[in-house]
């Protein structure tokens, strides 16, 4: 299984369907979501490539059509315990503190079915909206 293509760019679905995807679309629009992880387990399952730095990817709504367009400024792989502040920061979704942001993410992907610890491997991706 390979994730959405719109017009011939690969799709970012942010967060969980309702709500959640709601507002992280919107804070990536408004220019305050800057950044956005991933774990290197789901793209294993997927199939899918890394993204690289100048992809363009189409930013979904929950029903499939775009919000809008993100290019991707920036990509490291990482583990979990190793996201700086900075990174945590750079997401714009009002974390306190890392262990803040570390206490959301991870309850995030256990909603998500699954597991992850301070040596999960994730990618930290940079992006910005463009229209």
């Amino acid at each position: 299984m390979t994730w959405p293509r719109v017009d011939g760019m690969r799709s970012l679905e942010l967060g969980s369907p309702g709500e959640m995807r709601a507002r992280l679309n919107g804070l990536v629009i408004e220019g305050r979501k800057r950044a956005t992880a991933g774990l290197v387990e789901e793209y294993e399952q997927e199939g899918e490539a890394f993204e690289h730095v100048g992809e363009r990817l189409v930013l979904l709504h929950d029903d499939g059509t775009p919000a809008g367009t993100v290019e991707v400024t920036s990509v490291e792989l990482t583990t979990f315990g190793e996201v700086p502040w900075e990174f945590a920061q750079s997401e714009g979704e009002g974390h306190r503190d890392l262990e803040h942001w570390r206490e959301g993410h991870r309850r995030f992907w256990a909603s998500e079915g699954r597991e992850v610890h301070d040596d999960t491997s994730l990618l930290m991706i940079g992006i910005r909206y463009v229209g």
